[in-house]
């Protein structure tokens, strides 16, 4: 029995006719950028996350960097302001501050739940501290009623990286809905996932989404008329018809992940395995699930012999990569969590029997 990872092809094929549908009639409108498939999946991701306005952009990466250039753009930040931000993401979360020559200052992350330390966010501020960046990371929120209340009191911006966290919640509201703004990606690997690369930003903030719109297309007002220096990250319209297709599926895509994530939860009874925390009043999307393990590496090695594969999100704290070394870094007493992390599989194309396979390998499992 071989259980991939991630088959991001079986996942899709069940939407195989509805994803050709959508890209026909994209074809056969003639009308491939800025219309109205952008426009119609915008309102219901906009819906979905119940905010304002949703921006569709090129990818997470850009949804990040728009949001930040956009705020310097309006005055509320200045090259060299500092943005708290977890030490255990993905880098471009980290990348995108410092190409708007912001300062990132990486914060330890709770190795019980993978997210920013609530107890080192106080002590990693400064006066010029400006932004808070939570990272909703493997799927489960960070705890934002918290952050918010910490936002507020100091004065900052909150931006949330919601890229694996679509769906999310804590007490009924969703990711993409706490912070100022919100970033997305739609990377084919996400729960919800485009074909190819793709993001959004959502905002309650009817000034923002003004600026976003023209900032992602060259900060253009119309047509050769540039009033901000712009990019170009436009959520194409083939793309577009796509997610709205796949979203329409995305709480039943959770449920799947939820019901693999459960089983997990209660049959692997293994000593040597830390099993995630699932938090009350959270609603936790699991598009990671990540178990601890002093011998990491030889658990991986021991069930890559049954054909089990699994992966390490992530290997290396930010600070570990050369371009990122001279960060300023809050430590928490247990900085070393990403040494003993996994990733199982969890998407929903694992049927019972797989998961079955799964929890019995883990469970023989002897260091």
């Amino acid at each position: 029995m071989k259980i991939p990872f991630l088959d991001l092809k079986m996942m899709n094929a069940r939407y195989e006719s509805e994803l050709k549908s959508a890209c026909s009639r994209v074809i056969e409108s003639g009308w491939y950028i800025a219309g109205n498939e952008l426009s119609s999946f915008e309102s219901s991701f906009a819906g979905y996350c119940n905010t304002a306005f949703c921006v569709g952009v090129g990818n997470g990466y850009d949804a990040l960097v728009l949001v930040l250039r956009a705020w310097k753009q309006q005055g509320k930040l200045h090259d060299g302001d500092e943005v708290l931000v977890p030490r255990n993401t993905f880098i471009a979360t980290v990348a995108a501050i410092i190409v708007n020559n912001l300062v990132p200052v990486l914060v330890d992350v709770d190795p019980d739940t993978f997210n920013i330390d609530l107890n080192l966010i106080v002590n990693a501020s400064s006066e010029k501290t400006k932004v808070i960046i939570p990272v909703h990371l493997y799927g489960l929120l960070a705890p934002m009623p918290e952050i918010i209340a910490i936002a507020h009191e100091n004065g900052w911006l909150v931006l949330e990286d919601c890229a694996q966290a679509h769906g999310a919640e804590i007490n009924g509201r969703k990711a993409g809905a706490w912070g100022n703004a919100s970033a997305f990606s739609f990377y084919p690997g996400k729960n919800l996932g485009a074909l190819g690369d793709a993001g959004c930003i959502t905002t309650n903030d009817t000034e923002l989404y003004k600026l976003l719109k023209l900032l992602r297309s060259y900060g253009s007002v119309e047509k050769y008329h540039h009033e901000f220096l712009g990019v170009n990250s436009r959520l194409d319209e083939i793309q577009a018809a796509m997610l709205k297709v796949k979203l329409k599926y995305l709480d039943e895509e959770i449920t799947f992940r939820r019901h693999i994530a459960n089983r997990y939860l209660s049959e692997i009874k293994n000593p040597h395995i830390i099993l995630p925390k699932a938090l009350m009043n959270t609603a936790h999307v699991w598009h990671l699930f990540v178990v601890r393990c002093q011998s990491r590496d030889k658990l991986k090695q021991y069930l890559a012999g049954f054909d089990i594969q699994t992966m390490v999100h992530y290997p290396f704290p930010v600070d570990y990569h050369k371009p990122y070394s001279n960060l300023k870094v809050f430590k928490s007493r247990d900085g070393g969590a990403h040494n003993f992390i996994l990733s199982l599989p969890i998407s929903p194309s694992i049927n019972d029997d797989e998961q079955s396979f799964i929890i019995d390998k883990i469970n023989g499992y002897l260091i």
